[in-house]
């Protein structure tokens, strides 16, 4: 099995200390059972807990990475949900959010590029193909995936950009997958086809969450756009959403900067070769550093203050370690949100679709 020991640095911005020192805190929260919560007391979300994972195995703690992963297999329910928020063994929020059961095919796969451990992946198998099974099972006649399920069971009506990019991207990984375990999931691909057609081309059918800067750069970052679209969607709203100096507004209304989302977009810039920008974006998320290896959440200005107060989180970690992975392109997955190492899919217009068939989405 290929090993990693840690990443190394990125000039002018993290020293490759500084990011084993940013997997060790992350290895420090890890509780017993494999579960990460967001921090020491806070709860757990199998969204963030995969992205902790990632960031895990992209440094070395392939152990730490497995254990992550079982605590999923464990929790995971029969119809392949998760729960949205567990405090310890206790379930804290009872929605199911499609998005956070679906991320276990990218964390999944990512773990197969850095190790190649196949006979790992072969026991995650049947908890990832679960996982899928239950998002697609909301899959919608126009191409959408329904972000959720209530408390009751009771499934929401729409469905929301940034969730719909990140399953669109997870369904990718996860028929990469299937392909090396010599598998074959068409449907998969299909359901991927229609959902990357309707992310790329009727911006509409989701609910309109515009303030929001996932919504701005994740239909980039999970390559559901040609790389024209891509640039262009970039430049359209940077100044909305870039703060110069401080890095991503998570919300355009207000001056406050999320270091998770300055990083995700740094790999969104990172996809479409805005790599100077990149950089610079990531060298901001340094006012959010700890001397422990954690970050801050967020910092609002003009005030400098923390928010939530004094709050760090595990996945700003995970993707500040993401990035910098990305921008060094040192580890084998890279560049899994550049859209290497992922099948094409065919664009797949629904009927009576004006645009008709697109082609091969990026």
């Amino acid at each position: 099995m290929n090993r990693i020991d840690t990443l190394p640095g990125v000039p002018g911005v993290l020293t490759a200390a500084e990011i084993d020192r940013t997997s060790q805190y992350l290895s420090d929260l890890q509780r017993p059972s494999g579960q990460i919560p967001w921090f020491i007391g806070g709860h757990t979300d199998a969204w963030n807990h995969v992205e902790a994972a990632m960031a895990l195995t992209a440094t070395g703690r392939v152990e730490e990475s497995r254990a992550a992963f079982r605590w999923l297999a464990t929790t995971q329910q029969g119809d392949g949900s998760w729960f949205n928020y567990y405090l310890g063994a206790t379930v804290k929020s009872a929605r199911l959010d499609t998005n956070v059961c679906a991320y276990i095919a990218t964390g999944m796969y990512h773990y197969l590029l850095i190790t190649e451990d196949v006979d790992f992946t072969r026991e995650m198998w049947p908890v990832v193909e679960r996982a899928i099974e239950f998002v697609l099972r909301w899959q919608l006649p126009d191409g959408t995936i329904r972000w959720s399920l209530d408390s009751s069971g009771h499934p929401e009506t729409y469905a929301l950009l940034t969730g719909s990019s990140s399953i669109f991207h997870a369904i990718r990984c996860a028929v990469a997958l299937a392909e090396r375990l010599d598998e074959t999931r068409p449907a998969w691909e299909l359901a991927a086809g229609r959902l990357g057609h309707v992310i790329a081309h009727h911006r509409g059918a989701f609910a309109p969450k515009n303030e929001f800067a996932m919504d701005w750069y994740y239909p980039v970052l999970a390559g559901a756009m040609s790389h024209e679209a891509s640039e262009r969607r970039l430049r359209e709203y940077w100044d909305t959403f870039i703060m110069p100096g401080h890095g991503v507004r998570c919300v355009s209304t207000n001056d406050w900067v999320t270091a998770a989302e300055t990083a995700e977009c740094v790999m969104a810039l990172d996809a479409v070769g805005w790599t100077s920008h990149a950089l610079d974006l990531l060298s901001y998320t340094r006012r959010h550093r700890r001397d422990d290896g954690s970050y801050f959440t967020g910092i609002a200005y003009p005030e400098h203050v923390t928010f939530p107060h004094q709050e760090t989180s595990c996945y700003t970690g995970a993707a500040i370690i993401l990035a910098a992975d990305a921008l060094t392109s040192h580890s084998p997955a890279a560049g899994l949100f550049r859209d290497e190492n992922l099948p094409r899919v065919v664009d797949v217009a629904e009927p009576g679709c004006r645009l008709g068939g697109c082609g091969t989405l990026r």
